[in-house]
């Protein structure tokens, strides 16, 4: 049976805080919608409300056209609506299989049909194209394989209406094409998506049609095919957002800043040589297990690394461990923004600052002190904070990236590696960023960015060196950086 969904005037407010005011709309069935709006736009509340998540303040849910109010999640799950949340929302210490039945457990009779969830986990696994052992422990798995066996685990539940919020964030180009070939083939089954997305080419090619949303409503509603990504990005801004990237300058001469030869990390890179320059952003491409992650996390001594030489301007240094690192002048942003780059849980002042103590506690932590630094940051860095005693985790992600990248530059350094600076950020968020690291190199230091987004890396970067199964692959000027070329290297295939 299709599945109807409409609102009627639906509202969200927190305290004085609106987050949705009177949005109204209907998704037919077996449609593909792309969601689209800045950071803090009101995408994710208003679909968290739809999948039974978070309760409205005001209006009117409607399924099949009777009017609904879902106490929780497995309400809305039972009347085939699913989320698959932007964050993982799966128990690290339990299988795969485990995992994908997490309370929709088979049973048999009153014990658990271990059998029957393996071999049914191994049938929906194969449907997002992964091919692992069902008992794997969750927490074994890379970040991508995490990201599908969230979507098998919504495909598990039967859904009617699947809510994707970011879904191709962590995965390959590869994974990618195996996701969209699902979508298409939920969509002739008469499934309705709604793929929330700042992805604009992958919303250009798999929706049907669009809705904008701005400061909390509705602002544009139009078939995909009628709208450039050019409009999709100015609709979502409310504003022309042209020049997405700041002027290229020219290499920077002079003597490496930071010099690598031949650093190995045990099962991910071999024997890997760069070298950066003062005033120089430097990218690094590759595919998922590419090794470009774990190359960094070696060099600042968050993992195993073997052999080598480091050279900071010219000077032999040894780094054991990241306040190593630090001391010298090197700082490293992760990719995992909520899990290494923010303590959420903690106000954004305390995040802030968390690198630079000495200057902030002697010996007692000046709270004074900590709010002229998050002052400072939110006009240098244009962080959006209306509370600054609030949780980092009430900032939209956007923010939270750069509260992150503020956090790291706090110390001073000389070299900033900035791993995945973009992922799941807005387009005005990332057109900030962009400027940022800009500025950073403008300022005389070497910024390396490791990124998936080849049109990121061509767009920023004087050099981008490719890396393929832990090997460099090839270094690639200015002159040479193209979408083709890169892609080539990426896969091997030059």
């Amino acid at each position: 049976m299709a599945l109807h969904v409409g609102f009627r005037e639906v509202v969200k407010a927190f305290g004085p805080v609106r987050v949705l005011h009177g949005v109204s709309f209907d998704l037919e069935p077996g449609r593909v919608v792309g969601l689209l709006g800045e950071n803090g736009a009101g995408k994710s509340t208003l679909m968290k409300i739809l999948a039974g998540y978070e309760p409205m303040t005001g209006g009117e849910l409607l399924i099949d056209g009777q009017s609904q109010h879902f106490a929780d999640s497995r309400a809305a799950e039972a009347a085939g609506i699913v989320m698959i949340h932007q964050e993982f929302n799966l128990a690290e210490d339990l299988t795969v299989a485990q995992n994908i039945f997490l309370g929709h457990e088979r049973l048999r009779g009153w014990r658990l049909d271990n059998a029957a969830m393996r071999r049914d986990a191994v049938q929906v696994l194969r449907q997002v194209g992964l091919e692992i052992d069902p008992d794997t422990r969750t927490r074994d798995l890379i970040v991508a394989e995490k990201q599908l066996v969230e979507i098998a685990k919504a495909l598990s539940r039967q859904a009617r209406l699947l809510v994707m919020d970011e879904p191709t964030a962590t995965l390959t180009p590869a994974e990618t094409e195996r996701l969209f070939d699902l979508i298409r083939r939920l969509h002739k089954q008469g499934v309705s998506i709604v793929y929330i997305s700042h992805k604009l080419d992958e919303v250009e090619r798999i929706t049907d049609e669009i809705v904008v949303m701005r400061d909390g409503r509705f602002v544009a509603r139009a078939p995909t095919a009628s709208v450039s990504r050019r409009e999709m990005a100015n609709l979502m801004v409310g504003r022309e957002l042209s020049d997405m990237f700041p002027p290229k300058t020219p290499l920077p001469d002079g003597a490496p800043l930071l010099d690598v030869r031949t650093l190995s990390v045990p099962g991910w890179a071999h024997e890997v040589s760069f070298e950066l320059r003062a005033g120089e952003i430097l990218g690094f491409a590759g595919l998922v297990g590419a090794g470009r992650t774990e190359l960094f996390e070696g060099l600042f001594g968050l993992r195993k690394s073997r052999g080598g030489e480091v050279r900071l301007a010219g000077v032999p240094v040894r780094i054991a461990s990241p306040k190593d690192a630090a001391r010298l002048g090197l700082t490293y942003l992760s990719e995992d923004r909520k899990g290494r780059g923010l303590h959420v849980g903690l106000s954004a002042a305390a995040n802030l600052t968390l690198m630079d103590l000495d200057r902030h506690a002697r010996p007692w932590l000046d709270h004074g002190s900590e709010r002229r630094a998050l002052e400072r940051a939110v006009a240098e860095f244009g962080i959006r904070c209306n509370d600054f005693d609030a949780a980092a985790s009430s900032l939209s992600g956007g923010n939270q990236q750069k509260l992150a990248i503020a956090k790291v530059l706090q110390p001073g350094p000389r070299v900033v590696v900035l791993d995945e600076p973009t992922r799941g950020v807005d387009v005005g968020a990332k057109r900030d960023i962009y400027f940022l690291i800009r500025r950073l190199a403008d300022e005389g230091r070497g910024v390396i960015v490791i990124s998936s987004e080849l049109v990121e890396l061509i767009g920023l970067c004087h050099r981008v060196v490719v890396m393929r199964a832990g090997h460099v692959q090839a270094t690639l000027g200015t002159t040479e950086l193209s979408e083709e070329e890169l892609i080539a290297h990426v896969t091997g295939t030059h």
